[in-house]
């Protein structure tokens, strides 16, 4: 279903084990001006994407929220801030750093990975990711351990750079290449790290395969809905039912 995204880095092709441990370098290089680059790469836009994503979590009934990838936490600041238990789940303990400084209060930060999720099964009402699915060592494992952890019913809400439209493309992609390394470079000391991540999006399922991938984990009333032309699409979709897999 992924077609190999799972064995490279980029465009190299690497072994899981050596993907898992470029992109833990990756952000702990640049974990202290990650939030910064944000704002720069994507013109502030990433603030919006992401407001979209926590006004679609407020309309679920969900009180346990976890935020896979959550890094520097603006995402649980924001869904913490609207009253639900949030807990930021992420691989890089530099990235967490960084979130525990910003975001002392409201949120509970645990160091785990996509693919073995320290929750018990059938724990959580929902777990979102952005922009962190792409970064996994293994997308389809990560998938069905995200349905495990959560309830029946339970949701999935996931943020991420996608394809966008073709008459958008050539531009999309002149800015990606020629200026996303070089702003890594001046402002974050990091232009490898940068063209890895600009890289790592062009490698990631289009909106139909992933949301086959997402269908596939065992996932219902699965949806995406893009932004700013495609750039980004934002999955969702419902753990199917006990009821359902007993029929």
């Amino acid at each position: 279903m992924t077609g190999g995204f799972d064995e490279h880095f980029g465009y190299r092709p690497v072994s899981p084990l050596e993907r898992r441990a470029r992109i833990r370098r990756v952000f702990a290089t640049v974990a202290e001006r990650y939030d910064v680059m944000n704002d720069l790469m994507s013109f502030a836009l990433h603030r919006w994407w992401k407001r979209r994503l926590v006004e679609a979590i407020g309309r679920t009934s969900a009180e346990t929220i976890v935020d896979l990838a959550g890094g520097t936490g603006d995402v649980a600041a924001a869904l913490a801030a609207r009253g639900r238990r949030v807990i930021v789940c992420d691989p890089s303990l530099e990235m967490m750093a960084v979130g525990r400084r910003r975001h002392p209060d409201g949120i509970a930060w645990i160091a785990g990975e996509a693919e073995a999720l320290p929750f018990a099964t059938g724990s959580i009402d929902c777990l979102a990711i952005s922009f962190g699915i792409r970064n996994v060592t293994h997308l389809d494992r990560a998938l069905l351990e995200i349905a495990r952890v959560l309830k029946p019913g339970g949701h999935l809400f996931c943020l991420e750079f996608s394809t966008p439209r073709r008459w958008a493309r050539p531009l999309y992609d002149l800015f990606s290449f020629a200026v996303i390394p070089r702003l890594g470079a001046a402002v974050a000391g990091a232009p490898e790290a940068y063209a890895y991540l600009v890289e790592s999006i062009r490698g990631f399922p289009d909106q139909e395969r992933f949301k086959g991938a997402i269908e596939t984990a065992g996932f219902r009333d699965v949806t995406y809905r893009d932004m700013t032309f495609g750039v980004v699409s934002m999955h969702s979709g419902r753990k199917t039912p006990t009821h359902e897999l007993a029929a």
